[in-house]
């Protein structure tokens, strides 16, 4: 009788490479690895060898980068989802398109679960979870660090003895750094110092993709982008696909310090926890489509977006990518999307994004209307009548006030 199998969300680290022996041993799977290449840059070559090494009788290598860029980050650029006013969402957006490749070679497979390596103190282990949940019914999960009576490993040590105990050598060792989280879109910093939130950032020893501003060239980058119905279509007059324009912004705002962020934020179990991300691409993107849609989008729709926006980023944090209420509100903003078009030009400088002005064939900016001279559409004399309407309800309870002091002193 064949053995039942597990998809395990592979990254190749420690952690999820001690899973492997652990699950054969605790539940007696075939083990299938999957790696999901989301864009995290993180060395591939090998990890077969290391996977097999470990008992896994399978790897896959799932590139996503393409349908992670333009399936579930452009959404969120496109409704400004930003968590807490400061979090650009990168591993919330990043999980619902891991778990869809996951759910993709358990089909494939055959496989009866899928076991994943997040913690039982972050938000990860939801994301993961829901998305298996609503793409998968039928399928077990399995969470190692939460099996605290199965899973008896907590620390790097442990880990590493674990492995050699049942005769594999992998090429770690102890030592800690900051718990990271990369993909096209961004890299999370956790850990260390971080945890104690009176400690200013280590960033000479902490940042990956960007600089500080302090360290970025004293020098001006000009950039030009271009954009049809909400797409980012070129940088600086050159045509890219979404996932290589966000590599091209990447770099330049790397270069220039855009986009670093040092937030406590509200975890959805319950607890603050502090983190540092790295969003330079994600910064320029997100800027660039709020420079033309104030151009082009009508006062009632862009404050009805904003309203939009927050749920969707509280949503969307929360794990709830494959639910009706988020694709409701990714329906909304892709309706809004239609007349986004035109050209925007920036400057970048020691992590400030400048306006250098935009163009629409859609604009909604009237000359006429926004001088101070007269124009056709605008007669001064209209302004009365408006003013005391608008103003109506404030005159009347102003006057009623009034009236209730003048009767108290009488």
């Amino acid at each position: 009788m064949a053995k039942e199998k597990v998809v395990l969300a592979y990254s190749g680290g420690l952690d999820t490479t001690a899973v492997i022996p652990w699950l054969k041993e605790k539940f007696d799977y075939d083990v299938i690895c999957c790696c999901v290449d989301c864009g995290q840059e993180s060395e591939l070559e090998g990890l077969d060898e290391r996977a097999r090494l470990s008992g896994a009788s399978k790897l896959y290598i799932e590139d996503i980068n393409d349908d992670f860029a333009e399936n579930f980050i452009m959404p969120c650029v496109q409704a400004g989802a930003v968590y807490e006013n400061s979090y650009l969402l990168g591993t919330s957006m990043a999980r619902p398109a891991i778990v869809k490749a996951l759910v993709n070679v358990a089909r494939k497979e055959g496989a009866t679960a899928i076991c994943h390596g997040a913690t039982g103190k972050g938000n990860d282990q939801i994301r993961f979870e829901l998305g298996i949940k609503a793409l998968a019914p039928d399928l077990k999960i399995i969470a190692p660090w939460r099996m605290t009576d199965v899973w008896t490993m907590q620390s790097r040590e442990d880990e590493i003895a674990y492995c050699k105990s049942k005769g594999i050598d992998l090429p770690f060792d102890a030592s800690h750094s900051y718990s990271r989280d990369r993909n096209l879109w961004h890299i999370s910093h956790e850990g260390l110092e971080l945890e104690d939130p009176s400690c200013a950032p280590n960033y000479d020893h902490m940042l990956v993709m960007s600089v500080t501003p302090e360290k970025a060239p004293d020098v001006v980058t000009d950039v030009t982008m271009t954009f049809e119905k909400g797409i980012p279509t070129s940088v600086n007059g050159k045509k890219m696909k979404v996932a290589d324009i966000i590599r091209t912004l990447n770099k330049m705002g790397g270069e220039n310090g855009i986009g670093i962020v040092d937030i406590v934020e509200n975890r959805v179990v319950g607890m603050k926890s502090r983190g540092v991300y790295e969003t330079p691409g994600g910064t320029i993107l997100m800027a660039a489509m709020r420079q033309l849609e104030e151009l082009v989008m009508d006062r009632a729709t862009l404050e009805e977006k904003k309203n939009i926006a927050n749920k969707m980023a509280q949503v969307i944090y929360e794990g709830k990518w494959y639910t009706p209420l988020c694709q409701a509100l990714i329906a909304f903003v892709q309706s809004t999307q239609e007349f986004m078009t035109g050209e925007v030009k920036f400057k970048l400088y020691k992590g400030n994004i400048i306006k250098a002005g935009t163009t629409s064939p859609y604009s909604l900016y009237n000359e006429s209307l926004a001088s101070f001279t007269t124009g056709d559409l605008y007669d001064h004399h209209d302004a009365t009548g408006f003013i005391t309407l608008f103003g109506l309800p404030l005159l009347v309870r102003a006057k009623k006030m009034l009236e209730l002091e003048n009767t108290k002193t009488e």
